[in-house]
């Protein structure tokens, strides 16, 4: 327990007559912070604890079950098919509309959710946050993790696309875990920073709706990639939410690897996560005060 050790701020006697003999007062450490590795280890029992709970709670007294898990993205690819593949007829490089957002949308409605989720994650946790202590980094990443069972149950709906369209598998498979990791990255800085900020400013919750569907129009999920001008395409590859969609096509549907959208997105998914954890740590001190 020498991360519990470090925190000792106070250890004095208490008074005679009293029952036990000390008094030990855990204090947040002062200034910037990088994540405790060492702590989260040693808290893994309540991580894994607090996993299968969102996982259990997830479809908890609903009629349709983990079938939620495939219904909300098929709807969504169904809406989009019907609306950019056949009314709006928006270009996908030759590849059938079907596919062409079914590799995206799935993807997409995950980090969706884990960011949505996770942003939340602190407020809906109050009724422990300020009784135990246990690193609180936990929280989000938790959301985070528990969502990867839809995304999971989702990718049936790609497997039955690529299986219909006849896609044979390509060496780009190699990519999965990758995008899968970078995918959760997004998702982990992204929920870190909004957590941090949920505590104090409430309006995240309100916002959150609104810059999703921001999110969602800024990365190419119902169009293609090739269709941004060519001076914007650096910029544009900043979002590491593209990177992540183009991945995630090259990878399933066996078309070019678009390293020039991958390597930018990953880099920025790097630095969110990093900053995350270090906004997420310094505001820590301040957490069972306002909440």
């Amino acid at each position: 327990m020498n991360h519990i050790a470090a925190k000792i701020k106070i250890f004095k006697e208490r008074p005679a007559g009293t029952t036990g003999d000390t008094v030990t007062v855990i204090e947040p450490k002062a200034g910037w912070q990088i994540i405790d590795t060492g702590e989260l280890r040693e808290y893994r029992d309540l991580f894994f604890f607090l996993v299968w709970r969102d996982i259990k709670v997830l479809y908890a007294q609903t009629i349709m079950g983990f079938s939620w898990a495939i219904l909300q993205p098929l709807i969504q690819l169904v809406i989009f098919t019907i609306v950019f593949g056949k009314v709006a007829n928006v270009s996908t490089d030759g590849i059938p509309y079907v596919l062409f957002s079914s590799v995206a949308i799935i993807p997409w409605t995950y980090m969706s959710q884990a960011m949505t989720n996770s942003s939340q994650s602190l407020i809906s946790g109050k009724e422990i946050l300020g009784k135990v202590y246990f690193p609180r980094l936990i929280f989000p990443i938790t959301s985070v993790l528990a969502k990867l069972v839809d995304f999971g149950i989702s990718l049936l709906i790609i497997l039955f696309v690529i299986i219909y369209y006849r896609v044979m598998p390509t060496w780009n498979m190699l990519l999965f875990p990758v995008l899968v990791m970078m995918m959760m990255g997004v998702s982990a800085g992204v929920g870190m920073w909004l957590s941090a900020m949920a505590i104090r400013f409430r309006d995240v919750k309100h916002a959150m709706p609104f810059a999703i569907r921001m999110l969602m129009y800024s990365a190419p999920i119902v169009y293609s990639a090739s269709s941004i001008p060519e001076k914007y395409r650096l910029l544009y590859s900043l979002n590491p939410i593209v990177g992540v969609i183009e991945g995630f096509r090259a990878c399933l549907l066996g078309t070019p690897v678009q390293w020039g959208y991958i390597w930018p997105g990953l880099m920025t998914a790097i630095l969110l996560v990093c900053s995350g954890a270090l906004y997420f740590k310094r505001m820590e001190r301040v957490f069972a005060d306002v909440i």
